[in-house]
C-alpha cells in the first residue's frame, strides 16, 4: 500500500486511561449552581450577543440560553443582523453594562469580518465580562487576584482538580498560546504550583517536550495532532480541541479532538474525550461565572 505507513503502536502493557467525564462533571456543576441560585433574593441575568447567523455560533448560543433557564437564571439574548455597524454593537453593550437585571455579559466569537471584536470585548464592563476575555481579568488572573477567568480554561483546572488531589511541583505543558485558552490556563497551572512549559506551532522538538509532561494540555485546533507517543506514559492529558473531520462515511463529518485519542487512551493514565470531555464545561463554567459575577454585583 502505497503512502505513509502508519506509527507503531505502544505495547499494551497497562490497562486503558481513565475518561475523564466532563459531560457529568458538567451536569453535576450546573445542579450546584441550581441550588444556589435557588437560594438568592435576586434572579442572576446572562446577556448574549449574537452577530450573524453563523450556523455553529447559533447552536451554541441557543444551548447557552436553554441551560441559563435550567439552572434558574433569566437569559437576555440579543440576535444582532450581520451588517450591524460597530457604533451600534458598543451601544448595545454599554446599555447592558447598565443594566441592573443583566449580571453577565457574553458576545458571541467570531464577529462578522468588518467588525472589531477587540474594541467590543474592551467596552464590558470587566465585572460582567463572563468570558473573562477583558484586559482587567486577563491582568487579574496574571497577578494571581480575584477576577472572572476565560471559561474553557476554568473548566480544564476544575477537571484537573477534580482528578489531582495536590498539583504541585508536577510539569505542565501547554500546548497553544491564545488568549482564550492557552494563557489562562497556563496561569491557573502555575497557581496550582505547576511548572508550565507553553507550547507552540515554533516550539523546537514538541514531541519530546511533551513527554516530559506529567499534565498535557492540547489546545491548537488541529486534529489529532498529538500522537500517542508523545504522551508520556500514565500522564493526564486534557484535550481542548474540537475538530470537524470527515467520518469516511460520505457527507458526515464527526468530532475529533488535538489528541489522536484512538492510540493516546493506550498510554495516558487519565484523558478527556472529544466530544463528551472539555466541551459541557465551557457553558457549565459560563453560568458558574455569571453566578459569581452577580454575586459580586449585588455584595453578597
Amino acid at each position: 500500500m502505497e503512502g505513509r505507513a502508519a506509527p507503531p503502536q505502544p505495547e499494551r502493557t497497562r490497562k486503558l486511561a481513565e475518561i475523564i467525564d466532563g459531560k457529568a462533571f458538567a451536569a453535576n456543576l450546573r445542579a450546584q449552581i441550581a441550588a444556589e441560585v435557588a437560594t438568592l433574593p435576586y434572579q442572576p441575568g446572562l446577556a448574549v450577543v449574537l452577530v450573524g447567523e453563523d450556523p455553529a455560533s447559533k447552536v451554541y448560543v441557543a444551548n447557552k440560553a436553554k441551560q441559563t433557564v435550567e439552572v434558574g437564571m433569566a437569559s437576555f439574548e440579543h440576535k444582532l443582523p450581520a451588517d450591524t455597524a460597530q457604533a451600534e454593537l458598543l451601544a448595545l453593550v454599554r446599555k447592558l453594562n447598565d443594566d441592573p437585571k443583566v449580571h453577565g455579559i457574553l458576545v458571541q466569537l467570531p464577529l462578522p469580518k468588518h467588525l472589531n471584536a477587540d474594541e467590543v470585548v474592551a467596552a464590558i464592563s470587566p465585572e460582567k465580562d463572563v468570558d473573562g476575555l477583558t484586559v482587567v481579568n486577563a491582568g487579574r488572573l496574571a497577578a494571581g487576584l480575584p477576577g472572572l477567568v476565560p471559561c474553557t480554561p476554568l473548566g480544564c483546572i476544575l477537571l484537573l482538580e477534580d482528578r489531582i488531589e495536590d498539583m504541585t511541583g508536577l510539569h505542565a505543558v501547554v500546548i497553544g498560546r491564545s488568549n482564550l485558552v492557552g494563557k489562562p490556563i497556563a496561569q491557573l497551572l502555575l497557581q496550582k504550583n505547576c511548572t508550565v512549559t507553553m507550547a507552540h506551532s515554533k516550539t523546537k522538538d514538541l514531541p519530546g517536550l511533551c513527554r516530559s509532561a506529567d499534565i498535557l494540555v492540547a489546545a491548537v485546533g488541529r486534529p489529532e495532532m498529538v500522537k500517542g507517543d508523545w504522551i508520556k506514559p500514565g500522564a493526564v492529558v486534557i484535550d481542548v480541541g474540537i475538530n470537524r473531520v470527515p467520518s469516511g462515511v460520505e457527507g458526515k463529518t464527526k468530532l475529533v479532538g488535538d489528541v489522536e485519542f484512538g492510540w493516546a487512551d493506550k498510554v495516558a493514565g487519565m484523558i478527556t474525550p472529544v466530544p463528551g470531555g472539555v466541551g459541557p464545561m465551557t457553558i457549565a463554567c459560563l453560568l458558574r461565572n455569571t453566578l459569581t459575577a452577580a454575586k459580586r454585583l449585588e455584595n453578597l
